[in-house]
């Protein structure tokens, strides 16, 4: 499938250069690779972003751009295939022309955030209370996912989380999802390993929070209530100016307090055809505190812990430690208080927090100044200590050419440059088969080429950042956000 684009000239950043969006859906086989595959990688490595299906206009927010999930499968030491596909939200069906797959009931979007297998279903995820799509093997769209109706679709419902995490040693997955319409509310849920969600817990936060991740240890579930919040201004742009105080008064003593009305949804969204800008803005007068809740526990036994003014888009990993709970964040000095189409506010940079459980504070510490994002680690061992974290390095606010590999208990920081004119994407590490150590396996993640215009899949020592190999795709792969190895079942 490919659509005709009209070519314009933008000031927009996040709509041109590798940001700009893909116009064709490729299939491709036998891919051309250099260096050697492992034989052990059996899978496929799959990656999403947001990538316009129109033109959104000058204005446009990168996190808004319908999902395009991008995949590679590989099979002995072969890429056997590359395919990237659009997901068919009910928007997207329409605008291609084809028939709407399913119901997805109350929000709907293409998700555009993360792409995992759980369950036996491969899931383009996305947060603020849009449902998750699940996708076929060959990555087309079945529809929205319910979880085997267990997870509630209707407006005013928080949807589920683009970053949930799995417990290595259940196989389970948890969440921390928000949405504006769940007012003060946002909720905790384990997703089991039949595919159904077995616990939902509702927390109260302090006001209407954007929540993009959160951290899990072997005993505690950690919520991080920070000062980017929803932004009533920004979402009611589009009203009708003679009735946009009134729509403004109501939202205002709602938002943050109370759940959001399925009416007075149905009228903001009647108001136009939505703000071209993400509705949550840096909130100098919210308090910035993270929560520490036991799994087991309601919803009232959270403790918070009061920190400085920061935002936090992703956790590498937590932590127990005795009567501590020790949370390793990338951290942003602020988020869309002046650049309000994407992240760049300052240098994000690998910071530490240890919450006391005992004394009721938190400590932070520095751990890498360098400017990065997108932190992994070896998932095996989430919630539960680790040594190493890997990141990808930013220059001027966009992705640049260095991989990181953090020795935690070292404090040292090895450096990967890529090259001139590479872009690194996300990489996530794929454990060798049998192998113990924490760094015995690859790294996998994407990189674009400027010069020609392609990308490739590179593969990594995860233990050296040298080259193993690279899949050369026959095409670009923009700019995105998550991407996870799901290998080949028995």
């Amino acid at each position: 499938m490919s659509l005709t684009a009209t070519t314009r000239s933008t000031t927009n950043r996040y709509l041109r250069d590798n940001f700009a969006p893909v116009r064709e859906e490729l299939t491709a086989t036998d891919l051309t690779v250099t260096g050697d595959l492992p034989d052990h990688l059996d899978g496929r490595y799959l990656r999403i972003g947001p990538n316009p299906l129109g033109d959104p206009g000058d204005q446009h927010h990168w996190f808004l751009g319908e999902g395009m999930v991008h995949g590679v499968r590989l099979r002995d030491g072969e890429a056997q295939w590359y395919r990237n596909r659009w997901v068919r939200s009910a928007d997207v069906a329409t605008a291609l022309d084809e028939p709407v797959r399913g119901r997805p009931g109350g929000s709907d979007f293409a998700a555009n955030t993360n792409v995992l297998e759980h369950a036996g279903r491969t899931l383009a995820l996305v947060e603020g209370g849009s449902p998750p799509y699940e996708l076929t093997h060959d990555l087309d769209t079945v529809g929205p996912c319910d979880f085997g109706g267990t997870l509630p679709s209707l407006p005013g419902r928080p949807g589920y989380s683009a970053h949930p995490h799995e417990d290595p040693v259940t196989g389970e997955l948890h969440a921390v999802s928000y949405s504006w319409m769940r007012g003060n509310r946002v909720d905790y849920s384990v997703l089991d390993t039949s595919g159904r969600i077995r616990r939902s817990v509702e927390i109260q936060v302090h006001g209407s929070p954007m929540m993009h991740d959160f951290a899990l240890t072997e005993r505690h579930v950690v919520i991080l209530d920070l000062p980017v919040t929803f932004d009533v201004g920004m979402a009611t742009a589009d009203v009708p100016r003679p009735v946009r105080p009134v729509v403004r008064g109501v939202l205002n003593r709602i938002i943050g307090r109370n759940p959001v009305s399925e009416r007075l949804i149905a009228q903001v969204a009647r108001g136009g055809g939505g703000s071209p800008s993400l509705p949550y803005r840096w909130n100098p007068d919210y308090p910035a505190r993270i929560g520490v809740l036991p799994r087991d526990a309601d919803g009232e036994a959270i403790r918070w812990f009061e920190i400085d003014p920061c935002f936090v888009f992703h956790t590498l990993n937590a932590y127990d430690d005795g009567e501590q709970v020790v949370v390793d964040v990338i951290r942003h000095p602020r988020m869309f208080a002046t650049v309000l189409n994407g992240p760049d506010e300052g240098a994000a940079t690998m910071a530490r927090f240890t919450l006391d459980l005992a004394s009721g504070t938190a400590r932070e510490v520095g751990l890498d100044q360098r400017s990065q994002e997108f932190p992994r680690h070896d998932e095996r061992l989430t919630g539960r200590r680790h040594r190493y974290g890997y990141a990808v390095g930013f220059e001027a606010g966009t992705l640049g050419d260095t991989v990181l590999r953090h020795d935690l208990d070292a404090g040292t920081t090895q450096v990967r440059r890529l090259g001139a004119g590479a872009e690194a994407s996300e990489f996530c590490f794929v454990p060798r088969p049998g192998g113990t150590a924490e760094d015995d396996g690859v790294l996998l993640g994407y990189v674009h080429r400027r010069a020609e215009g392609l990308s490739d899949l590179r593969v990594l020592d995860a233990a050296t950042l040298e080259d193993v190999a690279a899949v050369h795709l026959p095409g670009r792969v923009p700019a995105g956000f998550h991407g996870n190895w799901s290998p080949t079942r028995p």
